[in-house]
């Protein structure tokens, strides 16, 4: 009992093969691992360009031909290649997932092949029901010629053929084509899709004797003169990308094995938005799409490259994030900062051109590269009060480098503090406040310092004591008026004489002035809770231009529900001039200010012209 006990455990333990539903697996390789059905013509060139550099490898002077024919929905392809004997058939192409290049020694040279993850002609059962592959092998002249044949369903069969067929050494895989996938084997599609993923293949490659290689590689070719490279070489862009660029760069990283070129975009386009290259591998193609290829302040540029030491995805359609694509990420954007270093040393003309459609890369690069923000001050793009300057001249006339952190900020001062000599650089557009604020690091002695309300209120000239009392009834009237919006009113004397009222707020003020609404708004527990939040931040303030004689005008008048009007008028139109988005109790105001101005100019009490 005890011995059929023990023979019954080890039968339940001994071990079982999976079984493979080659239908649900073409699905998931057409469905999920690959984009789209062309990838099987690229499966097919690889396999011939690998078993050509096997062969080559014993036989350095073999022929290394592929040749692709195609015609009513069945496609041929040819090879010089290293060729399968009958053996070779049952492992390699019958079993999923194993790979020639992990035998017959090959395991060491694996980085000449392209495959590496023996797919094979699995992928060619995405547009195919049935393959037929035809081979001899190179290695053993001896042994017959072999065929194999399989369908879509899982089945295959395989014979040897008579010695006296006479093949020459090589494979040749024939396709017929699935239901509604001719069109993938038509000569049109076959033509431009070889083109596509082999142009810079090393070996003679023809689809019905056209040719579909062209190498060298545009950016290895030898030119007249670097004017004739640069023409060249945007003809290339415009072929690839479809846009004339605006400039070229050299990608030759030789530790790396890469060699390419980086086309600078002629328009701007959003940081945020990916820039997609193309990405050879030994020549075949691999990734129009590669996005993590360079850093992500080069959205400036696209890039087409072929490399040998990157590695790919088992789709090979992406690279493989690890170190080798992080030191070439790397490589690839010094050689990017290398070119703009470049240009402003010796070409600011096209520099000037660069950054006139790109200058938010290059600041963005600069924030994190205090050399590049060094090079790059003398021409780097601010809006400032004396205009559109680099922060280099800029700094140069004002002993402090005032700036502001929001657009809205920058509205409200950059007139005033104009006409009062202070310097203001707007920090609002993206990346410019950081960029400021590192100023001292790259600019040793520069005084950078954030312009708020107290410091411009502080820079406007203070009315006479005794003037200002004279006006205390209008300041009160003025302010008993704005005290609900959270705004004080101020008298200061300033220029320009025609801007007859400021307004002035900062961060803080304006988050007490959020703060304090939503306390009106919510019930008691949360009206409790906001209100233990009131801070003593300043609030908000009108400063109102005592030089202006509109503002005189009005202070003389001793109607004090005239003087609110006016008041609630001047705020609106300070408001409207900082371009500062309204609450709707500001637009509430301004329609109120607007009709009381109305009935106050046509109340028949009104004075004539001649008794004003």
């Amino acid at each position: 009992m005890d011995s059929q006990t023990s023979q019954s455990s080890q039968a339940s333990q001994s071990p079982h093969t999976f079984q493979v539903d080659l239908r649900g697996l073409v699905d998931l390789l057409s469905h999920h691992l690959y984009s789209s059905p062309k990838v099987y013509l690229r499966e097919l060139l690889q396999n011939a360009v690998d078993a050509i550099t096997a062969r080559r490898a014993e036989q350095p002077d073999a022929p290394a031909r592929v040749r692709l024919y195609a015609a009513d929905g069945t496609l041929r392809v040819e090879d010089s290649g290293v060729g399968l004997t009958e053996s070779d058939v049952h492992n390699l192409l019958a079993t999923i997932g194993r790979s020639s290049k992990r035998d017959d020694g090959l395991q060491e040279a694996r980085s000449d092949f392209l495959g590496q993850f023996g797919i094979g002609l699995l992928a060619c059962f995405v547009v195919a029901e049935r393959i037929r592959v035809v081979s001899r092998s190179a290695r053993t002249p001896d042994a017959a010629p072999v065929e194999w044949t399989a369908a879509d369903d899982g089945s295959y069969t395989v014979r040897t053929l008579p010695h006296e067929a006479r093949l020459e050494p090589g494979t040749t895989v024939h396709l017929v084509a699935r239901a509604g996938a001719a069109d993938w084997l038509s000569a049109e599609r076959v033509l431009s899709l070889a083109r596509d993923f082999g142009s810079l293949l090393p070996y003679d490659v023809r689809v019905d004797d056209e040719a579909i290689t062209d190498l060298p590689a545009p950016w290895d070719r030898s030119y007249p003169s670097p004017t004739t490279r640069r023409v060249a070489l945007a003809r290339h862009c415009h072929d690839l990308f479809g846009f004339t660029p605006l400039d070229s760069i050299e990608l030759n990283v030789p530790l790396a094995g890469i060699r390419g070129v980086a086309y600078v975009l002629p328009s701007a386009v959003s940081p945020a938005q990916r820039a997609s290259h193309r990405v050879h591998l030994k020549g075949m193609l691999l990734t129009e799409r590669a996005e993590q290829l360079l850093p992500d302040w080069a959205f400036f540029v696209r890039c087409v490259l072929d490399t040998d030491s990157l590695r790919p995805t088992a789709s090979r359609e992406s690279l493989y994030e690890d170190e080798t694509l992080a030191a070439v990420r790397e490589a690839l954007g010094e050689r990017i900062r290398s070119w703009l270093t470049g240009l402003a040393a010796g070409d600011p003309d096209r520099l000037a051109a660069f950054l006139s459609v790109h200058y938010l890369g290059v600041k963005s690069l600069a924030r994190h590269d205090k050399e590049m923000l060094r090079t790059m001050l003398p021409w780097l793009p601010f809006e400032t009060t004396d205009g559109r300057l680099s922060l280099e001249e800029f700094a140069q006339r004002h002993p402090v480098v005032h700036f502001t952190r929001t657009v809205e900020e920058y509205r409200q001062v950059a007139p005033i503090a104009s006409a009062q000599g202070v310097g203001v650089v707007n920090g609002g557009y993206t990346y410019d406040s950081e960029l400021v604020e590192a100023l001292p690091s790259v600019r040793p002695g520069t005084v950078v310092a954030e312009l708020d309300a107290d410091t411009v209120t502080a820079h406007l000239d203070a009315v006479d004591p005794a003037e200002e009392l004279a006006l205390s009834g209008f300041l009160s009237a003025a302010r008993a008026k704005l005290d609900p919006l959270g705004c004080d009113v101020v008298l200061r004397s300033f220029h320009p004489l025609s801007v007859p009222a400021l307004h002035l707020d900062d961060r803080a003020a304006r988050h007490e002035q959020a703060r304090a609404e939503a306390e009106e708004q919510a019930d008691d527990l949360w009206a409790g809770i906001l209100g233990s939040l009131r801070g003593s931040a300043p609030r908000a303030r009108l400063v109102l231009n005592h030089l202006n004689p509109l503002i005189r005008r009005i202070s003389s008048l001793n109607d004090r529900e005239l003087i609110g009007t006016a008041t609630e008028s001047l705020y609106g139109q300070a408001l409207l001039m900082a371009q500062r988005p309204l609450r709707p109790a500001d637009s509430a105001l301004l329609n109120r200010a607007f009709i009381g101005l109305l009935e106050w100019a046509t109340h028949p009490s009104f004075p004539e012209d001649g008794a004003r």
